[in-house]
C-alpha cells in the first residue's frame, strides 16, 4: 500500500497534513530526492542520501536528522507498506514558519511517500523514445535537486504536447540533460554524456551506468555536445530512476542512428537491469 510521513509520524498518503504556512509550499524552498526500491532493496541509497545533504547544503538547509538515521526512516517506511517494487519520493525543507523571505528559525520539515514504482511504457522501452529539444531557461544551479522545478514541468509538457517523451536541454549551444534525466549519445562505439558542473544533476542512475560502462569495457567519456552532434550519433539514450535507461531513436523529428534501440545501449540497459534486480 501507499504511505506518507511527516515530521515523525507515518500518515494515510491522503490525510491533509502539510500547514499552509510550509515554505515547501510558500517558495519551493527545500530539495527533495527518489529512490527505487528493487524487492524492498533500495538502488545505490548511499549515494541518494549524499546528494541529499548536498543539495540541502548547498541552500543553507539544516537537516537535524543524520545520514543513518535517514536511511533507517525510509527503510521502516517501505518495509510498513509492504510494497515490494516501490518509489520512496522525500523531501526537506525549511519547515513551517509565517511567510517571510528570510530564514525562519524553525526546524526542517520532513516528508516522504512511498508509492509502487512507475512502470516505463514497454513499447517506448522496445521501440525508443522520442524526444524533443528545447533551450534550457533553468537557472545556474542545476546539481541542486530543489523543489523548484516550474522550467522542467513547461519543458516536460511541452515535449508531451508535442508527442514525446522528454525535453532534452540546449545551454549555450550545447545539450545539458533532459528535463528529468541525464542525457546521452553513442559514436564510433563510445558513450557520451555532458561532464558534471552546475548546469547538471548528478544522476544516480547516471552514476550507475558510468560504472557498467567501465565493467563491459565500453568507453565513457564525459564530453559536451552540440545538437548537430546529437543527431548524427549512432546511438542515444536517456537515465533516470523511473526510467532507468531509455533509447531515444527520434529527435526533433530526425531519426538516431538505425531508428531502432541500438547494442550499445542494448548493453548497458541489461547490465543495469541485473544489477538492479
Amino acid at each position: 500500500m501507499t504511505l506518507a510521513y511527516f515530521n515523525g509520524k507515518i500518515v494515510d498518503i491522503d490525510e491533509p497534513v502539510i500547514p499552509i504556512d510550509e515554505r515547501g509550499h510558500q517558495f519551493g524552498d527545500g530539495v527533495y530526492e527518489v529512490i527505487r526500491f528493487y524487492g524492498k532493496k533500495p538502488f545505490m541509497l548511499k549515494e541518494h542520501i549524499e546528494r541529499l545533504y548536498t543539495s540541502a547544503k548547498a541552500i543553507k538547509l539544516n537537516i537535524s536528522k543524520e545520514p543513518t538515521e535517514m536511511e533507517s526512516l525510509m527503510m521502516e517506511l517501505v518495509e510498513k507498506s509492504g510494497l515490494e517494487d516501490a518509489d520512496l519520493y522525500m523531501q526537506a525543507t525549511r519547515g513551517i514558519a509565517p511567510r517571510n523571505h528570510l530564514f525562519p528559525k524553525a526546524p526542517a520539515s520532513i516528508s516522504m511517500t512511498v508509492k509502487p514504482a512507475r512502470q516505463m511504457d514497454e513499447e517506448v522501452k522496445q521501440k525508443g523514445a522520442k524526444v524533443l529539444l528545447l533551450e534550457d531557461e533553468r537557472w545556474q544551479n542545476c546539481y541542486i535537486k530543489s523543489l523548484n522545478l516550474l522550467p522542467n514541468i513547461l519543458a516536460k509538457q511541452e515535449a508531451y504536447e508535442n508527442g514525446c517523451t522528454e525535453a532534452v536541454l540546449v545551454r549555450d549551444g550545447f545539450i545539458t540533460e533532459g528535463s528529468s534525466s541525464n542525457i546521452f549519445m553513442v559514436k564510433d562505439s563510445q558513450v557520451y554524456t555532458a561532464p558534471l558542473s552546475n548546469h547538471i544533476l548528478a544522476g544516480i542512475t547516471r552514476l550507475a551506468v558510468k560504472e557498467v560502462a567501465h565493467e563491459l569495457n565500453i568507453s565513457f567519456v564525459e564530453e559536451s555536445f552540440t545538437p548537430a552532434a546529437f543527431y548524427q550519433a549512432d546511438e542515444a539514450f536517456l537515465t533516470s530512476t523511473s526510467s532507468e535507461v531509455l533509447p531515444i531513436t527520434l529527435a526533433d523529428g530526425k531519426v538516431i542512428g538505425s531508428g531502432k534501440p541500438g547494442p550499445i545501449t542494448a548493453k548497458l540497459s541489461k547490465r543495469f537491469t541485473e544489477k538492479t534486480r
